[in-house]
C-alpha cells in the first residue's frame, strides 16, 4: 500500500482549516519524536514534510491531501522546542482546538519516543477526545506509535513495550529509519479513517 500525498495548506489560527469532505488522522507528539521523518515514511517522500536538526520548527499545523478522501495532519510538536511562552501558549490552544472542535478528525496517532514511553503530556493529549462535542459521534481513534524503534536494543525491547502497556496501550513499533512498522501503520491508517 502506498499513499501518495501533496501539501494542502498551513493553518495558525483557531477554526482556518481546509472545507473539505475528506476524513483527517492527525499525527501528535513531542518536538522531538520524529513526527516529519515518520510522515515522510509513510508517503514515501523525503521532501513533504520539512525535517529539522532542531526540534520544534512545525508552529502550524500543516495539511496534507492523500487522494481524494484522506488527509493527514501534521500538529505542531510540545514539550522540548526553544520558544516563548506566549508562542507555547498559543501553540497549545491551537492543538487543542483542532483536537477538540475539528469534525472531519477520525483519528490520532500519537508518536512517543520507544526509548522513553508515554508521560504526562501524552496521556492528557490521549483524554482530550472525551472534549469533544457528543454530536460528533464516536469518539476518535487512536494509535499509538512508539518511534525511533530502531534506537531500542533487541534484550531492551520487553523494558520499552512494559513502559506502555502500564498505561494499557499497545503501541505499533516504527522506525522511519529502516521502515520497522510503516507499513502496518499505513492499513491502520486507512483502517480508521474509513478511506
Amino acid at each position: 500500500m502506498k499513499f501518495a500525498a501533496e501539501f494542502v495548506s498551513s493553518v495558525s489560527t483557531v477554526g482556518a482549516y481546509p472545507r473539505w469532505e475528506r476524513s483527517e488522522v492527525a499525527l501528535a507528539g513531542r518536538s522531538n519524536v520524529g513526527k516529519s521523518s515518520l510522515l515522510n515514511a509513510l508517503v514515501e517522500s523525503r521532501g513533504l514534510a520539512r525535517t529539522s536538526k532542531t526540534p520544534g520548527r512545525t508552529r502550524a499545523v500543516n495539511f496534507f491531501g492523500l487522494g481524494g478522501n484522506l488527509a493527514l495532519v501534521d500538529l505542531p510538536g510540545y514539550g522540548y522546542a526553544k520558544m516563548g511562552r506566549a508562542a507555547a501558549t498559543q501553540i497549545g490552544v491551537l492543538v487543542k482546538d483542532y483536537l477538540t472542535q475539528r469534525e472531519p478528525l477520525r483519528a490520532l496517532v500519537l508518536l512517543v519516543d520507544a526509548r522513553r514511553g508515554p508521560e504526562q503530556e501524552e496521556l492528557a493529549l490521549l483524554s482530550l477526545q472525551a472534549e469533544r462535542p457528543p454530536h460528533y459521534g464516536k469518539p476518535i481513534a487512536t494509535i499509538v506509535v512508539a518511534t525511533k524503534s530502531d534506537k531500542v536494543r533487541p534484550g531492551q525491547r520487553n523494558t520499552a513495550l512494559k513502559r506502555f502497556t502500564a498505561h494499557g496501550i499497545e503501541p505499533i513499533m516504527c522506525s522511519a529509519l529502516n521502515g520497522e512498522g510503516i507499513e502496518s501503520l499505513r492499513r491502520r491508517i486507512v483502517a480508521v479513517a474509513g478511506a
